[in-house]
């Protein structure tokens, strides 16, 4: 059994559409983070950049004890399973094909991922009358990000020569490009990938994993000040005053 600690974002899509896809026995544990529970002892204790996913292993491959596996950021969790279940990775022999796996993980969490983070919050979670500079700025980044992802996929299905996890790292970060105010007009290849990837049974169960809690905007830096605004002190306090 592994135990998921999850909020409906991209980032906690990710690991749940690992987990769908193997079949992995799992329990889902919603992460209220417009109420501070990522800053719990026993959440950082899991995970302590206190962010989700994580996930908590309690039946850990032979080689790595009895003791149960904390896993923390997504592409550690994906990179931990497909090590773990032997799936949606090259080969070991494959060294160039692991070469590549670990560029494309390596750029989705610190490119795509963090310019597409970036974005959604002064799309979403901004104040009004500070969205315009950080919104242009990190919609030119997604774009980029994107035409780096189209150019990768010309001629090819997949990120990789086979569905992977470099393409669950990615996806989720592309499956939200218009709520983001982005297009995928200009990348057919982008929009072909994605839409093969949402089709997926499993990833649309990921998908709809406590699809009634996302935030949707309710939860905004003026409104809520345990999601937003967050420092070292975060850390120590836990948590701190809610929706205000």
């Amino acid at each position: 059994m592994i135990d998921l600690y999850y909020a409906p974002t991209p980032n906690g899509w990710k690991a749940a559409i690992m987990l769908e896809e193997c079949g992995i026995d799992y329990h889902p544990n919603l992460v209220r983070l417009t109420e501070g529970d990522q800053f719990t002892p026993d959440f950082l204790a899991i995970s302590p950049n206190a962010k989700i996913p994580a996930i908590l292993d309690h039946d850990p491959a032979p080689g790595w004890g009895d003791a149960p596996v904390p896993v923390f950021e997504s592409g550690a969790i994906l990179l931990y399973l497909a090590e773990k279940t032997g799936r949606f990775l090259p080969a070991a022999s494959d060294l160039r094909g692991r070469k590549e796996m670990m560029e494309w993980l390596f750029w989705q969490v610190g490119n795509q991922g963090p310019m597409g983070g970036q974005l959604s919050h002064f799309r979403n979670y901004a104040p009004d009358d500070q969205k315009s500079y950080g919104f242009n700025r990190y919609l030119g980044e997604y774009d980029r990000n994107l035409g780096v992802l189209e150019n990768r996929l010309a001629g090819r299905d997949w990120i990789l020569g086979d569905y992977s996890i470099a393409d669950m790292l990615i996806f989720p970060w592309a499956f939200i490009a218009k709520p983001l105010g982005a297009s995928l007009d200009a990348f057919p290849n982008v929009a072909g990938w994605r839409a093969r990837i949402k089709a997926r049974p499993a990833v649309q169960r990921a998908i709809d994993l406590n699809k009634s809690d996302q935030n949707r905007g309710r939860h905004r830096v003026d409104n809520n000040k345990v999601l937003f605004n967050q420092s070292a002190a975060s850390l120590r306090s836990g948590p701190r005053e809610g929706c205000s």
